[in-house]
């Protein structure tokens, strides 16, 4: 969701009984009568009733005044003053069940699949639906963790996918004729050819459809650029991440068909950063939109790899399974590969990121 904006602010609650080890039992027996206490950079130190502190400007306080030190440093826990880990979840395609294993492996939810990981940021990369078995499921879980992780101070956000795109279309355009590059076509059509599932469709209300429509196609987090396909199409709408964001979500809300036929064609192309010409494209892309890497989905690890989609001599069942342990690092380590490629009995892959320097 999908930076979008939870913002938790920090109280200062009252002063800790001890500071660096300071007992006040033990303290109140070595300060002289006359003297009260009070904090200097976390520390005890003696000042006689009725005189300023150093640094006071020399005006003098009444007896029963305690003053307190100016710009005294405030003692907060180190873990709630750092944003938690950063995760982020490849193409996800239906399969719920992955899903919840996958983020309960990594200890993101519980095994009642509530959010768990406290402060941890999650980001979603898109494609929820399609091809798996419960679709709306995967886009019902995202939307309830996006809640609860909120009221744990961390967040779960999404970005908008191929997928959404063509399953937004299919509702709203269903075989309205768009003006495709291979001829005349149909949003319904091609989301049928995609994997569409009639059980989506019939389970889909509005609410899911306005939570789709206003996803981000792209953020910057820690250094990262996620977006959810590799292709540098993204350019075509804003040389600014916001602006290009901005467009995106208007051109699903002035809702041409052939205007959300041509940003789907355009969300759809693959494979920018890989061959030689790929570190330059993930550099054209973080250079406009900033970030340090590209860290994307859409493209099947299995496919970048070359693993499939090749020449095979052999007979279908003896085709090798493809094997993804992790996450695709490639383009001079400029890009980062999500999508393990569930649908082709891969893996569902929910990685967490390094802060980079």
């Amino acid at each position: 969701m999908v930076e979008g904006s939870m913002t938790q602010g920090a109280g200062q609650g009252p002063v800790r009984g001890t500071v660096d080890g300071w007992d006040p039992a033990i303290a109140a027996q070595a300060v002289p009568a006359g003297y009260q206490p009070m904090l200097t950079d976390a520390r005890l130190v003696p000042v006689p009733v009725g005189e300023a502190p150093a640094g006071g400007e020399g005006e003098e306080y009444p007896p029963e005044y305690t003053p307190t030190v100016r710009d005294l440093p405030v003692i907060t826990d180190d873990q709630e003053a750092r944003p938690g880990p950063l995760y982020v979840v490849g193409d996800v395609h239906g399969y719920l069940d992955e899903l919840l294993d996958a983020l309960y492996d990594r200890g993101l939810i519980d095994a009642e699949g509530h959010w768990a990981a406290g402060t941890a940021r999650l980001w979603f990369l898109g494609d929820f639906t399609d091809r798996g078995p419960d679709g709306v499921g995967v886009i019902e879980l995202v939307m309830q963790l996006s809640a609860e992780a909120a009221a744990a101070g961390g967040y779960a956000k999404a970005l908008m996918g191929n997928h959404e795109l063509l399953l937004l279309g299919a509702h709203r355009f269903g075989d309205t004729p768009v003006n495709s590059v291979a001829g005349t076509a149909t949003f319904l059509a091609a989301w049928r050819l995609n994997g569409g599932q009639t059980t989506d469709m019939e389970r889909l209300e509005d609410h899911h459809i306005a939570w789709m429509s206003r996803l981000d196609a792209a953020t910057v987090a820690d250094g990262h650029l996620l977006l959810h396909s590799d292709t540098t199409a993204y350019l075509d709408y804003g040389t600014t991440i916001d602006a290009m964001n901005d467009a995106v979500t208007g051109v699903l809300q002035r809702g041409d068909a052939d205007e959300c036929w041509e940003l789907f064609r355009k969300l759809t192309k693959r494979f920018a950063f890989r061959g030689d010409d790929g570190p330059q494209a993930a550099r054209e892309l973080l250079d406009t939109y900033g970030g340090r890497r590209v860290v994307h989905g859409h493209s099947p690890i299995p496919y970048l790899l070359g693993e499939v989609g090749g020449e095979f001599s052999g007979d279908a069942e003896e085709r090798p399974t493809p094997v993804v342990d992790g996450p695709h690092v490639y383009a001079d380590a400029l890009a980062v590969a999500m999508d393990g490629g569930v649908t082709m009995d891969g893996k569902l892959l929910v990685a967490q990121l390094p802060l980079l320097p």
